[in-house]
């Protein structure tokens, strides 16, 4: 294998790992810039990956073949969305603490998807493997470029599809009416309330997205990585996204960079092992990595990130 299939072989491994953060990671910004801390990406996540294998496997069954990762996905974003109304309803209707009905949302995703899986699959910790994942998508002509062809342009469409979402999620929240309500009640929400934006509702989008994309994350796990869904398929992945979202400063672009920071740092594990030396490094070492570098990227961040200014702060507008 010559140097360049590697490092293009390394850059495609890291975006590979780098799609279902960035999905999250965008999730949360939309979220927490309406105000509303998200700390249940996690659960978020789990839920997706769960109803992707979940919906995949059956509609494999039914016959449907290559579409049955497809119908994966819409099956993911419906399970989000759900799962996010939960979240929604306590923390803006209901007024509850915001990182509390965070953790529910972790706790309940992890017992609960566990518990269906051995109810549908007859008592065990996963589905079964998938026959119909996501395929890679070779952009004609692209694709044959030394290096950043089989890094770039030789990748799922949840890839391409992330990339295209960095763009379009900056571009509606900073050049679209939308994006500027969506931070006002994330920084002022009773001034945006004064002159005519819906504070609650525009809280409930940002949440709804939030779900949404943070389950379309878990969705491109199972279809891509793990053909299979098991209590240990996210494994910290959106805590991850949310390190990814705060050193991003809540944005797009940097949590885009942020995210390719953390799949590569899961990458690089993958090639230490082809090495002769890395058979010193017990296994643990290398897989903890991404988990240490988080936090190594928090502690560096702390007071250099500067979140909304209303974040986490339940609004009344009865007290305005």
């Amino acid at each position: 294998m010559d140097w360049m299939t590697t490092i293009g072989q390394l850059i495609n491994t890291t975006l590979v790992f780098s799609t279902a953060l960035i999905f999250a990671a965008i999730g949360g910004i939309f979220s927490e810039r309406s105000g509303v801390t998200n700390i249940g990406i996690e659960g978020l996540m789990t839920f997706g990956a769960f109803a992707a294998g979940v919906a995949s496997f059956y509609a494999e069954d039914a016959g449907m073949g290559a579409a049955s990762p497809y119908i994966g996905i819409l099956a993911a974003l419906v399970m989000g969305i759900i799962a996010s109304l939960i979240h929604a309803v306590a923390s803006i209707t209901f007024k509850a603490d915001q990182v509390i009905s965070g953790v529910v949302i972790n706790f309940l995703a992890a017992g609960s998807t566990l518990y269906m899986v051995k109810l549908l699959f007859d008592g065990a910790g996963e589905t079964t493997l998938l026959k119909e994942g996501l395929e890679k998508w070779p952009v004609p002509f692209l694709s044959k470029i030394p290096i950043i062809g089989e890094g770039i342009f030789n990748n799922y469409p949840t890839t391409y599809l992330a990339i295209i979402l960095v763009l379009v999620a900056f571009y509606v929240l900073y050049k679209t009416s939308f994006g500027l309500r969506l931070r006002a009640v994330g920084e002022h929400p009773s001034a945006a309330d004064t002159v005519g934006v819906k504070v609650l509702r525009m809280r409930y989008i940002g949440v709804i997205l939030s779900g949404a994309l943070a389950a379309l994350g878990g969705a491109t796990i199972t279809l891509t990585t793990t053909n299979t869904f098991s209590h240990n398929t996210i494994s910290g992945q959106g805590f991850i996204a949310i390190a990814a979202m705060i050193f991003g400063k809540w944005n797009p672009l940097g949590a885009f960079g942020a995210a390719v920071f953390f799949g590569f740092s899961q990458a690089i594990g993958n090639y230490f092992q082809l090495f002769a030396w890395s058979k010193d490094i017990p296994q643990e070492f290398i897989y903890m990595l991404p988990y240490v570098l988080t936090v190594i990227v928090l502690v560096a961040a702390v007071g250099k990130s500067s979140a909304p200014a209303a974040l986490g702060e339940s609004y009344d507008p009865g007290k305005r």
